[in-house]
């Protein structure tokens, strides 16, 4: 089946002799949590294979922990960056950190601009970073198993990996919603609110992929369809609570979002409140305008307005004083989660904290994703 196989043993990538180029993230002690080593080895491949004729389509798994906890293909496709890794940098001034933003978000823009069909197989975990390397895909397949979310307000952070560009547009205010509360969504929840493009019974994924793997296709438009008459499409066409989504992640603010939750009698709405309270004031108004703001963009723009944006994350305040590194502190490091953010409430962000953010550090010229272009 396989001809060849190369790059770090964090990822796989091996061509299958029916012309699929099958990555394989392999670093389950971590739920896959990508390492700068692991973007670079991801874009090695995918630019080797982009004008190679031998390959037709490109596929992408997780490595889980199976029996006994023994990896296991599946189970875990990626639980986002190595947010321990952003701790100890911004703190000892590693210039690797910029390297990762740089090269994480141009990754990003090669899956969605990819010109051959790239197929992404998200079971278990799909966070953060792995809504990078998987929303890009022609094909983004989900199981029973799936927990999908862009939940980086909870660590001080703001949606990123072109989380501004997918989440702006999704159906009516879920993106703000998804944005700002980090909302888990489950099983075949990711179909209905578009953030996947159907649904696989988890005991199936390696006929699948086997079948992918051993098959000699015409074609990599071929091999899509095959994968895509698998799927089945949701019970449910509408996400609970939807019509309460919008009346509330609608409204003109954060204020005003918290003020409707708790004006409201009822379970979602006070759960709801009550997330929104943990998560960082200050990046709940940032991730609010970012997402607005991204509407109106282009996939290249926005992924250089969230350059800038984790830029003033890491920068704006510098160090402990930063409160990107003050919720991955409290979250994965001392795990006391009991961040300190400042300021402490929504009624203490003003619009001139915010608009610090969105003001680029670099000339438009000498912008490190400056040659980001997005095709028609």
């Amino acid at each position: 089946m396989i001809s060849s196989s190369s790059t770090p043993d964090h990822v796989l990538a091996e061509l299958s002799a029916g012309g699929i180029g099958l990555i394989t993230l392999n670093r389950p002690k971590a739920l896959n949590a990508l390492s700068l080593g692991m973007i670079r080895a991801l874009t090695a491949a995918l630019n080797a294979w982009r004008d190679d004729p031998a390959v037709k389509a490109v596929a992408i798994r997780g490595m889980g922990k199976g029996h006994e906890g023994v990896p296991a293909p599946f189970g875990a496709f990626c639980a986002g960056g190595d947010i321990r890794f952003f701790h100890e940098a911004a703190l000892a001034g590693d210039t690797a950190l910029e390297a990762f933003f740089t090269e994480e978000y141009a990754l990003n823009h090669l899956i969605h601009q990819y010109p051959k069909p790239y197929l992404a197989f998200m079971d278990g975990i799909v966070m953060g970073g792995g809504m990078g390397i998987s929303q890009g895909a022609s094909l983004r397949v989900v199981t029973e198993r799936t927990r999908m979310a862009m939940p980086e307000t909870r660590i001080g952070l703001f949606p990123d990996v072109g989380g501004g560009y997918f989440l702006s547009r999704l159906p009516g205010h879920l993106g703000e919603y998804l944005a700002l509360t980090g909302h888990v969504l489950s099983g075949g929840e990711p179909v209905t609110a578009r953030l996947a493009d159907g649904l696989l019974a988890s005991d199936e994924l390696p006929r699948v992929w086997q079948h992918l793997a051993d098959t000699a296709w015409d074609s990599g438009t071929a091999a899509q369809h095959w994968v895509q008459s698998q799927l089945q499409m949701p019970a449910d066409d509408r996400l609970p609570h939807a019509g309460q989504i919008d009346a509330v992640f609608g409204l003109p603010g954060v204020a005003e979002m918290l003020a409707a939750l708790e004006r409201a009698d009822t379970d979602w709405a006070h759960h709801t409140a009550e997330d929104l309270r943990t998560r960082s004031p200050l990046m709940l108004h940032v991730a609010l305008e970012q997402v607005r703001r991204a509407r109106g963009m282009g996939l290249a723009d926005d992924l250089r307005m969230e350059r800038d944006l984790v830029y003033r994350c890491f920068h704006l305040r510098p160090g402990d004083a930063s409160e990107t590194v003050e919720g991955i502190r409290a979250l994965a490091v001392d795990k006391d989660h009991a961040p300190r953010w400042n300021p402490p409430a929504v009624a203490g962000v003003s619009a001139e904290m915010v608009a610090p953010f969105f003001i680029s550090p670099w000339d438009k010229s000498a912008h490190p994703l400056a040659g980001l272009r997005d095709t028609a």
